[in-house]
């Protein structure tokens, strides 16, 4: 490793003083402005972390002693190189190839939700939604000025969006650049700005947004539609929309997946018997064949009955639990008839069996296994 000294080009009892000049005569002759040689770049940084080590008393006596090398002081503050030359010569190199910023941005996304019925995301559903968001101004077209006029170059920074300052350092008199407080960075200034929109290019306004939404969505899926959210400043790019979705409950019908879930009540006849019926899907009739013996917790599946899944077309299916019904109240004669029935049939003595936490928890349990 180099030794601090040498690379300034000091006595090892020099003063902070000398050791000052020494560096500040380097840095002029080695600063990528004046010699933008590698050789000299590299020459640049080892100057500098001399410089760093040796202006702090503490940093150069630990160096002294042949401990820490590298050193705190100086410009401890920094991150480097790259640091140290931004703060003393200003960005790019003094200014050089800064550009002034546009006044046309990308306007931010926006976010609404909608609430759907369960049946509208069997084959999905076409909404036209209002959204409340930015949109160009008409007066204006974007461009931020009263029509007919245009904006005029910064008369402080000449159009470049930046000013340049002395600023007093170590090394001097050295330049910085900053950007312009006059134009904000623009270039240019709006001396006539659109009465309309404030010379915002853009106002708020409510919209209506045409929307296909597809089978198979289900709550808090988010749909996004690309351009359009509020449009930019100064007429700049839309951003996104995107449309939270939310599923009501429906009172007969659950979802599972792409299938529907649903309870059929019989009595305690039509399941000793059998019989047709005919129910209300949602989209639809729906005929069911109750088989003689149905038992309650028994799952009836109409397949192609369900939901058309998000991505494909084969829709679930529909399945419906069995629920029994019970006759509560019987009048004499209907009793004498279950009576002889039981007789008749010799049913076997209650007996215990595997606990259920009730009719759902069964039927939950039997369409799982479906």
């Amino acid at each position: 490793m180099a030794d601090h000294y040498e690379v300034l080009g000091v006595s090892r009892d020099a003063s902070q003083d000398e050791i000052k000049k020494a560096y500040r005569k380097l840095a002029r002759q080695l600063h990528p402005d004046v010699n933008p040689g590698e050789d000299a770049s590299e020459r640049f940084k080892l100057v500098t972390h001399a410089y760093d080590v040796l202006s702090d008393e503490d940093s150069r006596r630990r160096y002294d002693m042949g401990g820490d090398a590298n050193g705190n002081g100086g410009f401890g503050g920094f991150g480097g190189f790259g640091d140290i030359f931004e703060t003393f010569f200003g960005a790019a190199g003094g200014g050089r190839g800064a550009r002034p910023r546009s006044r046309r941005e990308r306007g931010q996304d926006a976010l609404v939700r909608i609430d759907l019925d369960l049946g509208d995301v069997i084959f999905g559903v076409h909404r036209d939604i209002e959204v409340d968001t930015a949109v160009l101004c008409e007066t204006c077209e974007g461009s931020c000025c009263q029509p007919g006029t245009s904006p005029v170059t910064c008369d402080v920074c000449g159009g470049t969006g930046h000013v340049q300052r002395q600023v007093r350092s170590l090394l001097g008199n050295v330049v910085t650049t900053q950007p312009c407080g006059s134009c904000e960075g623009f270039g240019t200034t709006i001396p006539y700005p659109c009465a309309t929109c404030a010379g915002q290019g853009r106002v708020r306004s409510r919209r209506t947004v045409a929307l296909d939404i597809p089978a198979g969505v289900e709550t808090g899926l988010r749909l996004q539609l690309p351009g359009s959210g509020e449009v930019g400043r100064a007429g700049g790019p839309n951003g996104d929309l995107y449309v939270e979705v939310a599923v009501a409950q429906h009172p007969v019908f659950s979802r599972e997946g792409d299938d529907l879930l649903a309870t059929l009540e019989v009595s305690m006849s039509d399941a000793i018997l059998g019989t047709t019926t005919t129910i209300d899907g949602l989209d639809g009739p729906v005929d069911l064949e109750v088989r003689a013996g149905l038992q309650s917790g028994d799952v009836l599946t109409i397949g192609g009955r369900g939901i058309t899944p998000l991505r494909g077309s084969q829709r679930g299916d529909l399945r419906v639990g069995v629920q029994v019904l019970t006759p509560t109240r019987l009048d004499t004669a209907q009793r004498r008839l279950i009576e002889d029935f039981a007789k008749k049939t010799k049913a076997p003595a209650p007996k215990l069996a595997q606990f259920q936490q009730g009719l759902f928890s069964k039927l939950r349990d039997r369409f799982r296994s479906h």
